[in-house]
């Protein structure tokens, strides 16, 4: 009979995908939010080096496109399956939380990463930046290009993101205590459209002959920003940084438009989020714990049940060309 469970076993591996030899092996499942989406790739290749270094297998597998139905989907199939661990990026935080819940209660530990769930459909969130990390992080690199005094604008996606709110919040609150010589004179929404953030940076530009820095806070503001300045001839007196993509900013750091660009290393966050589910599964993590170590990362601290992958990333002209998303 157990040859028999056994010879069932390592069919329905095959048929998963998985490896035979995987039947000795831990399973780690990483759900993305989209799996063809540049991000996530990059955050699998992060994943796929902490896998080989653990020895465990690693199985990736989303939508093709932001599909919650389809999460729900993927990881009650993973319960079938009975892999040890499940690592999610939450697309819809109530939706996918049955799943998990249902998960938990089969024996699989889970946690997430990039996107919540429900605390209690998870033991930990694999946290990529705080509010006040991104707000300090985006305040101090503008101080920086300005010599820490003088005007500047922020772009952001609309004046109601609760995100970008508590952004904001942040890069004032720094402003305030550090850089008494800095005025941000302006904020102006862009809707998520590079087309309107090149046409609101042009406006700001305008209205704001001593503008010496634009900070945009949503992705398509950075390379809008970087558009209008080059297109007036202002490159270098007027610079630019902001939250964004790497690939979106490229030709805009290389010739000097855009200074930086920041976000979180997407390889670290996908190394860490296998590391910590391995890890979880093994016992080796519980709740409490105030630090976990991760491989050739070292000690991450753990604040309640967020895992905090730390300070923001800074893409410059140094390093941006090793990043592909």
């Amino acid at each position: 009979m157990k040859q028999i469970i056994a010879s069932l076993v390592v069919a329905g591996f095959a048929l998963a995908g998985i490896s035979s030899h995987a039947a000795d092996k831990l399973i780690v499942a990483m759900l993305p939010k989209a799996k063809g989406n540049a991000y996530f790739i990059s955050c699998k290749g992060g994943a796929d080096k902490a896998a080989k270094e653990l020895g465990v297998e690693l199985l990736f597998d989303g939508p093709t496109d932001s599909n919650a139905a389809k999460q729900n989907e993927i990881v009650e199939n993973w319960i079938t399956l009975g892999v040890d661990a499940i690592a999610v990026a939450a697309e819809n935080k109530e939706g996918i939380s049955t799943a998990l819940r249902k998960a938990q209660k089969a024996g699989v530990k889970v946690l997430t990463y990039d996107a919540d769930a429900l605390p209690d459909a998870r033991s930990f969130f694999v946290n990529q930046a705080t509010p006040e990390g991104i707000g300090y992080t985006l305040m101090d690199e503008a101080a920086r290009l300005c010599n820490n005094e003088g005007e500047f604008a922020i772009i952001t996606a609309t004046l109601t993101a609760a995100n970008m709110r508590e952004w904001q919040k942040n890069i004032e609150a720094r402003l305030k205590d550090k850089y008494p010589k800095m005025k941000l004179v302006a904020t102006r929404p862009c809707d998520d459209l590079k087309d309107k953030a090149q046409s609101e940076a042009t406006a700001l530009m305008s209205a704001n002959p001593n503008l010496k820095c634009i900070m945009a806070i949503c992705s398509p503001g950075v390379p809008g920003a970087a558009e209008a300045v080059k297109q007036a001839g202002k490159t270098g007196k007027v610079k630019v940084l902001g939250l964004g993509l790497p690939n979106e900013n490229k030709r805009y750091v290389h010739s000097g438009v855009t200074d930086s660009v920041i976000l979180w290393n997407t390889e670290d966050l996908g190394y860490l989020a296998v590391y910590a589910a391995t890890k979880l599964a093994k016992g080796e993590l519980k709740p409490g714990d105030k630090t976990v170590t991760a491989g050739k990362l070292g000690e991450f601290k753990i604040d309640g049940d967020n895992i905090m992958l730390g300070k923001p990333f800074i893409f410059n002209k140094d390093n941006i060309d090793k990043f592909d998303f």
